[in-house]
């Protein structure tokens, strides 16, 4: 009887787990599949309000011209942050394969463990001393080096002053850190001032700005703020993402733009667009600072080291930079004859004298048409809309390249021109 008992017992047992198991499968079924019809909604969302973002697929190097979506007939190409053509360069690519041949693939592991190379270091003091500072730590990007500074750097005890439109990588990194958080308006110095005159019981103060803002081309009143920052007992950060390599007279960024240099106590940058157009990022300034985020910046600790070959090819472009600003000179002279020839045929250029053009056309689904058509007559443009940029506020956004000869300037303004006035954007 009792061995009867235990029977049943143990069937009755196998049973109620059987139907747990079955009862938690079918709830996770039911969950994913609630969860999946959210997803589609919000992706229905997003292709009926024309905002939808497709990628077209590159089947050549990335240069001033291009094979794009397996045709075989190129197109001019004006939305690369390959600023300075560098990213096909021969020098460069050359000093990639032999790194490659040389030190491999890549590190397998991080940088404190046994991911550090004599070309790293190479690298990072060529970085220091193109900017003019002390020391500088590379990072897989500069998203991962605008992630790893303000955390590593500031407490509660602190604050950060962030302009409002900063890139989102600058937003991110900062919801990182427990320091307090003010955002002034965009560019507004008056605005800065006011947080800057009502937060001095803080140990310390950041100041966070772009050097030049990516969706609008304009660039931060840098001078101005290095001069509050001194009145006011701040330090300055600025992102020079899109400004390394090719703004200001020698390629030096907004510092040099502004002939402030040596102002900035924190500069963050990247190698993935003019400097190469691989990956990378890095933060120089002091060398107590470096020293700070080697030991307590969670990116670089945590994350595998930059590749041989990108750091060869970045090291590569460092060096022709130093040997010549003529790629730059040529960046500059592009830039004026495009923003002056569209704004002759009445086009609205935004930004100021930057390599970044944003065409304004302010309907997200005309901006979508108008990149459409562009490619139907030869030109690689894409049009931006929310959330990359507010809502009424498209834009068809173009960016300059040394690689581009007077030839290709004068087809797209061209192309610009015949879209423009057939879809009513121009007359």
């Amino acid at each position: 009887m009792n061995s009867l008992f235990k029977a049943n017992n143990q069937c009755l047992k196998q049973s109620i787990e059987i139907l747990w198991k079955t009862n938690q499968s079918l709830i996770k079924r039911n969950n994913w599949s609630t969860t999946k019809t959210i997803i589609n909604n919000e992706l229905e969302n997003i292709r009926n309000s024309g905002v939808w973002k497709s990628e077209r697929v590159i089947t050549s190097k990335q240069d001033s011209h291009i094979n794009v979506d397996g045709k075989t007939q190129q197109v001019i190409n004006f939305c690369a942050n390959n600023y300075l053509g560098l990213s096909s360069h021969p020098e460069v690519i050359k000093a990639a394969k032999e790194a490659l041949d040389k030190y491999g693939s890549g590190l397998s592991s991080v940088r404190f463990i046994c991911g550090t190379q004599d070309i790293h270091k190479q690298l990072e003091s060529k970085i220091a001393a193109f900017h003019g500072r002390e020391d500088a730590i590379l990072y897989a990007s500069c998203f991962d080096a605008n992630a790893g500074l303000f955390e590593a750097l500031l407490s509660a005890e602190d604050a950060i002053i962030s302009d409002e439109l900063n890139h989102a990588s600058i937003i991110d990194g900062i919801r990182l850190s427990k320091a307090q958080r003010f955002r002034y308006k965009h560019r507004n110095m008056d605005d800065l001032e006011n947080i800057l005159k009502n937060s001095q019981s803080f140990r310390i103060r950041l100041i966070a700005t772009d050097g030049v803002f990516s969706m609008d081309g304009n660039v931060s009143p840098l001078d101005h703020i290095c001069r509050l920052a001194k009145q006011y007992d701040a330090i300055v950060f600025v992102d020079e993402a899109h400004c390394t390599g090719f703004f200001g007279k020698t390629g030096r960024g907004s510092e040099q733009y502004f002939n402030i240099q040596g102002k900035v106590d924190i500069i963050n940058s990247t190698l993935g667009k003019a400097l190469g157009g691989a990956a990378g990022g890095y933060t120089t300034g002091s060398k107590e600072l470096i020293d700070l985020l080697r030991q307590r910046s969670r990116p670089y600790l945590f994350s595998n080291s930059l590749p041989p070959p990108v750091v060869a090819a970045a090291s590569k472009v460092f060096d022709l930079l130093t040997q010549s600003s003529a790629l730059t000179e040529i960046v500059e002279r592009n830039t004026f004859a495009f923003r002056s020839e569209m704004k002759s045929f009445g086009f609205n250029i935004l930004g100021d004298n930057h390599p970044i053009c944003p065409v304004f056309i302010g309907d997200a689904r005309l901006a979508s048409t108008f990149a459409d058509l562009m490619l139907e007559n030869g030109i690689y443009v894409i049009g931006f809309s929310y959330p990359v940029v507010p809502k009424g506020k498209a834009r068809i956004r173009v960016q300059i390249s040394a690689a581009h000869s007077d030839k290709d300037i004068k087809q797209t303004v061209e192309a610009f021109v015949k879209v423009g006035r057939k879809l009513n954007v121009i007359q």
